[in-house]
């Protein structure tokens, strides 16, 4: 008796243990079933063939090309020289010489090269007025003023350092002249002019190179719109056009088999192009990467899943295709301002800091900074990937109102 029951027992385990794989193999035919499903979908609509692998090229192509040269060059200055001696024509010499800044007019007054800036023919003039170089002679301190181009702030700087540079460059030939007709030798004159040396060392980016820096943002910002739009519009598309109750019935009204299945074709498309990006950014152009292979992949699944997830969060959260994709088109173009790569989070009001916690690119953007950048390990953005982690399961929040919409909802045009 006590064999034959423990015979039943073992039975009964094995019975129970084939049932959950027969359960399991089932879910995953209806999974891949839905995926081929949704492959034929995306063959024959081209806009998932232009936003999910045309528009990542074209977008990374543009901005890694925008800036080749990693820094504006040859950017057109102005020239007001009432003074015109040797002095000042040797400062304007100087200031030609450096490689952002370039010479292209020669203006009679302040008025006329103000002019040329609002035309947009110059973004800056130098504007040396008449007994400089009197001055400069005589220790009375000459006056040199310099206009730059509010609207374009990056070219108005760069000419504005190299305007810094000639003028500190001038003052001191003038009294390197002076201490050297008193005697002074040239190790007693440079110690003179400069009691501090000052060494400067940029971290992380000493090329100064525009171009790691925007294309590390902008690209990955744009990609998180066409992961999050193109979600939704997969979603929505099956409501829209009368497809829904279909799509549940090959998932047996199992609204996760169902966005898996729907899900999965696309998941392995987008992080393909996330990684061709990776390879391209860091393999062929060279962008600084210290933290290695290993962490880059992990951030670019970790951008696909939060993306996907937050799309399909959205039209759970509205289930029509209007909204939904109105949501996400709002919380990515919100993410290139809240991300912090062009104006540091801590510094704005505390409700936008709060509200960039709530965007996935600034999440992307702090683990590319610390981890992928500069190199430090994983352990140091751990907030960071846990709230991409999160967003990958924003999804549990509102898949019973997509499965409503989905069996309920008339799509109304």
């Amino acid at each position: 008796m006590y064999m034959e029951s423990n015979k039943m027992v073992k039975s009964s385990g094995t019975g129970r243990k084939e049932s959950v794989l027969n359960r399991l193999l089932a879910v995953l035919l209806n999974i891949l079933r839905i995926a081929r499903r949704e492959c034929g979908i995306l063959a024959h609509n081209p806009i998932y063939f232009f936003s999910m692998i045309v528009g990542p090229v074209l977008v990374t192509a543009f901005f890694t090309s925008l800036m080749d040269d990693g820094q504006p060059t040859d950017m057109p200055c102005g020239i007001v020289d009432l003074d015109n001696t040797s002095t000042t024509r040797a400062m304007i010499r100087r200031l030609d010489a450096f490689e952002s800044t370039k010479v292209t007019g020669y203006y009679n007054n302040v008025n006329e090269a103000r002019r040329a800036i609002q035309q947009g023919d110059i973004y800056a003039f130098l504007y040396i007025p008449r007994g400089t170089t009197d001055k400069l002679l005589s220790n009375r301190q000459p006056k040199v003023s310099f206009y730059y181009s509010g609207v374009v702030m990056v070219a108005g700087s760069m000419m504005f350092k190299d305007l810094t540079t000639v003028t500190t460059l001038a003052s001191a030939a003038v009294g390197a002249t002076k201490l050297s007709a008193l005697g002074k030798t040239p190790i007693e004159i440079e110690r003179f002019l400069q009691p501090v040396s000052v060494n400067l060392h940029m971290i992380g980016n000493p090329w100064m190179n525009y171009n790691v820096y925007l294309s590390t943002v902008m690209i990955p910002g744009i990609l998180f719109l066409f992961m999050f739009l193109i979600t939704a519009y997969s979603i929505g598309t099956e409501l829209k056009f009368n497809r829904s109750k279909e799509w549940l019935a090959m998932a047996n009204n199992n609204i996760y088999v169902a966005i898996a299945g729907k899900i999965l074709p696309q998941f392995l498309i987008f992080f393909t192009m996330m990684m061709c990006y990776s390879w391209f950014i860091y393999g062929y152009m060279g962008f600084p990467h210290p933290g290695g292979t290993g962490k880059i992949v992990l951030l670019a699944l970790l951008t696909v899943l939060s993306s996907e997830g937050f799309g399909i969060f959205a039209f759970g959260l509205m289930p029509s295709l209007r909204m939904s994709m109105s949501i996400c088109s709002l919380w990515a173009v919100v993410g290139f301002s809240a991300a912090g790569a062009t104006y540091p989070v801590f510094a704005m009001d505390s409700m936008i800091e709060a509200v960039a916690q709530l965007i996935p690119l600034r999440h992307y953007y702090m683990i590319y900074q610390l981890c992928i950048f500069n190199g430090y390990p994983l352990i140091d953005a751990w907030y960071n990937v846990v709230a991409l982690i999160a967003f990958a399961c924003l999804p549990l929040l509102t898949l019973w109102n997509t499965k409503k919409a989905m069996l309920n909802y008339v799509y109304i045009p």
